[in-house]
């Protein structure tokens, strides 16, 4: 067994993890540690537990120490330096004409890089604005192109729902998501319906889309009144209810309901306990 913690560098961003190695550390401590970026502080996230040795990627690095007031006076005075340089970097592509965007900035904890992160529709020759920004803080200069959706984590926003954007709030990585989560869902596919303001399909169709999986995990799990589970006809299937034959337009498993077209035109929601398929000859 390993002992190892959790660490986040930013909010909503990726959990790393280290070993704490005597350093006793809790929920919401701060911790110095040391990345391929160069000495960073992130926040516990997770507490010290105990692991199979099997399931972490080795080498394991160790924190360095726990972060003192004074690391965290240093971590607020890199963000009042990250606006100016900001700034800096502005003037510096609209001289150069540059076809890019810049939408971040971030100092390592000791100062020793800045990471400009922008986005462009292709790639950008950026080698004379290194040497500009270089000359500026001469310290060493990383600039990273980023994708669209990365851009709306960082920025963040106001999704359709009327909240901040979840990649922004709580989600610490993406995960594939794809149109067939809308139609299992029965969604509009209207792009504009179904895609974020980063202009992708929205991560929240992720959400239920294993409830809507024939055989997912959250459908397999009998609740206490449903003991015996009973899978749905399928969309367009012929059915026969109590009201007369008819064709299955929808499905809502949440509610496990179907929505029927009887023969006549008329559509009626049916428990799809209350229906039977009949039998193909």
């Amino acid at each position: 067994m390993v002992t190892i913690t959790g660490i986040r560098f930013k909010k909503a961003g990726k959990i790393y993890y280290f070993s704490p190695g005597q350093i006793e550390l809790t929920l919401g401590d701060h911790a110095i540690v040391e990345t391929a970026r160069g000495l960073e502080c992130g926040e516990v996230v997770i507490a010290s537990h105990d692991v199979d040795e099997r399931s972490i990627v080795s080498p394991l690095k160790t924190v360095i120490r726990k972060a003192s007031p004074k690391d965290l006076r240093q971590v607020e005075r890199n963000h009042s330096r990250e606006d100016k340089a900001f700034n800096i970097c502005l003037t510096c592509i609209e001289r150069r004409r540059l076809p890019m965007k810049l939408i971040n900035v971030e100092y390592t904890f000791d100062g020793s890089k800045i990471v400009f992160f922008f986005t462009a529709d292709g790639r950008v020759d950026f080698r004379e604005l290194v040497k500009d920004l270089a000359a500026q803080f001469r310290t060493r200069i990383e600039l990273r192109q980023v994708g669209v959706r990365d851009e709306a984590k960082i920025l963040n926003g106001i999704g359709a729902c009327g909240r901040p954007l979840c990649c922004a709030s709580f989600l610490g990585e993406f995960s594939p998501v794809s149109i067939r989560m809308a139609k299992d869902q029965s969604l509009s596919l209207n792009p504009q319906k179904i895609s974020g303001v980063c202009g992708r399909l929205m991560c929240c169709l992720n959400y239920e889309d294993e409830l809507y999986h024939k055989g997912g995990e959250l459908y397999k799990q009998p609740r206490e009144e449903d003991d015996d589970m009973v899978e749905p006809p399928g969309v367009g299937k012929a059915v026969l209810t109590e009201d007369g034959q008819g064709k299955v337009l929808k499905i809502n498993r949440y509610r496990k309901t179907v929505k029927v077209q009887l023969e006549g035109g008329r559509i009626v929601d049916k428990s799809w306990r209350d229906v039977e398929v009949p039998d193909e000859h």
